[in-house]
């Protein structure tokens, strides 16, 4: 898995996502403990809208960004959002209102909105071979687990010598760091075709053609903004990929919003058990991360990713139950092996998605693709963050964790029915495109151009 890393440019943007993701974990546990601080017992409702309003930011900008991304240098795009969030993350620190949480975190996931479709774009042109990019998007899933892992564990030995507020100089060094490690590379521009599929096929001579009036502009603008939440709703096998992240983002939210009320208020365990919870998310994440790669030369896309599901689905009832246990020592490592079991579900459904959307959609719509799978998976996580929040704070844990364990049921069940096991597309070492379904899906798209 490790030999990807003998690409130059590869290896720099591996290292760029490994140390902002680092930052990102930091700021996760602070943001916790900052929401505990300014709303006690309630900081699930203020930490779920928190994270709700960055879902909008996600949903509302990643697509514009697909749409408008050619024409921009790539590494400027980067380098500007990791500067923003850079930014953003020193002035956390001053924050003592609610309101002033919110606009903080809408601005900073704005930028992650800028940097990530876009960056998760570029991989396959560096790494164009199949083989190359699996172990590539395994290799991320192990950087996302950074995280949950690895700076949960670091923001625990901050937390026994400082206070929280420090571990954003954590955040802001890592956007930093990850700026100056894109600078170091070149990366390669926009393909020809997405070009011009994206100016709509303007003639090649400047000057003989005045350009298209503001509102057709404006029309294409919008199409192209559109054009790969289009096309995820047009392929089945897309479609399915946004039940799964449905899915994923029921078992993440309760982990990620409900962490701190279990582990402070349910468990009455000190603060640096939340690092410690969270650890436990990462290293489920990760141990399924690192046998993928090897899982996937041999076994289908979609066997993993609904197995991934199945497992998520199935751990629901026993978080229900240690939550309905008022007493027990045991409640503690149950709650750290639910956790650690809901990481490895998500890893399973998450990792293969790159190589989904690989082979399902061609280069010169990847971005758009990419671009779109960011937004809508974020929405399934705007709905879920709220809900974890909201029910937990009005109705108590228990009921968070059926509301929640419910929609991924369900959404698990639809995918498994929708995506038809007999596609090509889904077998290792099958056919990129999806032949007719994609084509039908192409017309759509053109059309609404």
């Amino acid at each position: 898995m490790l030999s990807v890393l003998r690409n130059r440019t590869y290896r720099h943007l591996f290292a760029a996502q490994a140390v902002a993701l680092t930052g990102t974990g930091l700021a996760t546990v602070a943001l916790g403990l900052l929401a505990y601080d300014i709303a006690g017992p309630r900081a699930g409702s203020v930490l779920g809208t928190a994270l709700a309003i960055k879902m909008v930011a996600y949903v509302a900008i990643a697509p514009a960004v697909g749409a408008v991304a050619h024409r921009l240098p790539r590494r400027t795009l980067l380098i500007g959002a990791d500067l923003g969030r850079a930014a953003v993350a020193l002035s956390l620190p001053f924050v003592d209102r609610v309101w002033q949480v919110y606009v903080l975190i809408f601005v900073l996931q704005a930028a992650s909105a800028v940097f990530t479709p876009a960056f998760q774009a570029v991989i396959p042109e560096v790494l164009p071979e199949e083989r190359d990019y699996t172990r590539a998007l395994s290799l991320s899933r192990l950087a996302y687990d950074l995280e949950s892992l690895f700076s949960p564990a670091l923001a625990a030995a901050v937390l026994a010598v400082t206070s929280y507020d420090r571990l954003f100089l954590g955040t802001a060094a890592g956007f930093l760091g990850s700026a100056a490690l894109v600078a170091s590379v070149a990366l390669p521009g926009a393909t020809g075709a997405a070009v011009a599929g994206a100016t709509g096929g303007a003639g090649c001579c400047p000057g003989t053609d005045p350009g298209p009036s503001a509102s057709r502009r404006g029309r294409r603008t919008y199409a192209a903004a559109t054009a790969g939440a289009r096309l995820f709703l047009a392929t089945p096998q897309l479609r399915a990929l946004l039940l799964l992240n449905l899915t994923v983002a029921a078992a993440g939210a309760l982990v990620t919003v409900n962490t701190v009320v279990y582990v402070r208020d349910h468990l009455g365990r000190p603060t640096g058990d939340v690092a410690l919870a969270l650890g436990a998310y990462g290293a489920g994440s990760m141990a399924a991360a690192l046998l993928l790669p090897r899982v996937l030369d041999r076994a289908a896309d979609r066997t993993v990713m609904l197995r991934g599901a199945l497992v998520l689905t199935a751990v629901f009832p026993a978080a229900g139950t240690l939550t309905a246990a008022g007493s027990g020592g045991w409640r503690w490592p149950a709650l750290l092996a639910a956790w650690a079991a809901f990481g490895a579900g998500g890893s399973l459904v998450l990792t293969p998605a790159g190589r989904l959307i690989r082979r399902t959609v061609p280069a010169e719509r990847r971005t758009e693709a990419f671009a779109a799978q960011f937004s809508l998976s974020h929405a399934c996580w705007l709905l879920t963050y709220p809900l974890a929040g909201w029910v937990g704070a009005a109705a108590g844990l228990t009921a968070a964790v059926a509301a929640l364990g419910a929609v991924a049921a369900v959404s698990a069940a639809a995918a498994a029915r929708l995506w038809c096991p007999a596609a090509a597309v889904d077998r290792p070492g099958g056919h990129r495109h999806t032949g007719l379904v994609f084509h039908r899906a192409e017309r759509g798209v053109a059309g609404g151009r």
